[in-house]
This record gives C-alpha cells, structure tokens and sequence, in this order.
C-alpha cells in the first residue's frame, strides 16, 4: 500500500493551504507515476495506491471533490480515497475555515460521512459521477444521504420489482447494500418473495427500502 495525499481538489485551494507546494509537479505528476508503476500489468501491480482529502479547509465544494474522486478511480488506477474533516481552531487562522462559524459544530463531520458514503456508491453500487446530485450550494446534503437524494430524484425508476429487478436496479433502492441484494437474488430462485420480512429482519433499512420496493 503507497499513500499520497492529494489534500485538495485543484491547485488553487491548494494554494491557501501552501504557499510551498506546486500542486502538478508535488502532488499530481507522484500519483500519475505510481498509478503507471501498479497499473495492470505493470511491475508493481499488486500494491495499491490510496489518497485522502481534508475537507473543509480550503473552502471547496463537494462537488469538486466527488470530480477529482471519481477521476483518481476510472483513470489513475487509485484503490481508495480517503476524507478527514478539517477542525477548526487547530489550522492557521488565515484559513478559511477559520475566518467563518458552521451552522453546527458537527456539519463538518456529516459532510465527510456523505462523502464517504459517496465514494461507496461509485466504488460498490455503480454509480457515476453524474449520478451524484448537490444543492444550489455545490455540496452534498447534509440531511439526505446521497443514495436517497438520487432516488427521490428519479421517481420514474421506482417502485423496483424485488422478484424480476437486476441487481443494479436493487442496488439503486435507498436501503439495500450489496449484502443484502445477493440475500434477494437467492432466495428468489427459491421462491417469490412477497413481503420485507421475506428478504430479513426489517429493521431501520429494510423500512427504508419498502417504500421503493414492489413485490
């Protein structure tokens, strides 16, 4: 495992978090050498490459981040990607994070939970990019998660057949993860399905996913 920090998405948030760093030769031009390095078929192909974003301490947008995440994925070969909240009072106080007060003391690390969560759908659920849907803000919602939002926002793709659906359509239904997906591809070779408890315990997830469900 080899870890090189992007930090931020792009060279001009870079530039209020360092005046010594140069964003392309520092920070890009590594990660693209190491992903030539662990490629397919490359020398070191089975070590793997991971990256982090601090969010919150150059004033970016969510939406900048889920850009530069999604590339370091479908072009530089990038395992994971990692997010650390930036907390206030411990930075220099010329950061922008530390000219202004959030909302909550917590928004900060609710925004790196929907960014992780994010960075699961692209990775695990099959979503794109584009599928990610921020406010008029450029960020994600903070009351939402990103799955849900996506959901809401195409009501023509609902209710999902839980006997006949693929299983990239249950994978979009707010409330199933992969784990319980392949729970409904198998016992439906069974038999029907006809109610939630049929897939399992319907617990706060399962109640979620029933009202996007048609058995």
């Amino acid at each position: 495992m080899v870890s090189m920090n992007i930090e931020t998405p792009g060279a001009a948030h870079l530039a209020k978090l360092s005046k010594k760093k140069d964003y392309i030769k520092d920070i890009i031009e590594p990660i693209k050498l190491i992903s030539s390095l662990t490629g397919r078929g490359a020398r070191y192909e089975r070590v793997r490459q991971t990256t982090q974003f601090i969010v919150g301490a150059a004033d970016e947008k969510d939406a900048e981040i889920v850009k530069y995440m999604a590339g370091l994925y479908d072009r530089l070969n990038m395992h994971r990607v990692y997010f650390s909240a930036y907390q206030r009072t411990v930075g220099d106080k010329s950061l922008p994070p530390e000219q202004t007060s959030p909302n909550r003391p917590t928004d900060i690390f609710t925004r790196e939970h929907r960014l992780y969560q994010v960075d699961w759908l692209l990775r695990k659920y099959g979503f794109g990019e584009s599928d990610i849907i921020f406010g008029a803000d450029g960020n994600l919602s903070l009351s939402i998660d990103p799955k849900e939002v996506w959901a809401k926002s195409h009501p023509e793709c609902f209710p999902v057949d839980v006997n006949r659906a693929s299983r990239f359509s249950l994978l979009r239904v707010p409330g199933l993860g992969p784990i319980t997906v392949r729970r409904i591809l198998k016992r439906r070779k069974q038999t029907q399905l006809r109610r939630i408890d049929d897939i399992g315990k319907a617990g706060v997830r399962l109640q979620k996913a029933a009202a996007y469900l048609a058995f």
